[in-house]
């Protein structure tokens, strides 16, 4: 794996039309809860999201859709005080 990603365990919700869309992940043994979701994106390889965390930060992770495995590949920490996710 990439120095530039940390594997990450993800709790997810499947809508109506069956796509799993990230609701809880945890980092090491802390759960962040996925406030909102501002955008999702595919690759072939991987499905991305860019979340809201409960705790203030934005980050996107990543589903390998192949290995099965989730992965965050950002964090920042959220500017939302000026209206703004970041």
């Amino acid at each position: 794996m990439p120095d530039d990603v940390l594997a990450i365990h993800v709790e997810c919700y499947a809508g109506h039309r069956g796509e799993e869309t990230p609701r809880r992940f945890w980092i090491g043994d802390r759960p962040v809860t996925a406030s909102e979701i501002f955008d999702r994106w595919l690759t072939p390889d991987h499905r991305y999201f860019r979340a809201a965390g409960d705790d203030e930060g934005i980050y996107i992770i990543r589903c390998d859709v192949a290995a099965g495995r989730w992965e965050m590949t950002m964090f920042q920490r959220s500017g939302r005080g000026e209206g703004s996710p970041v």
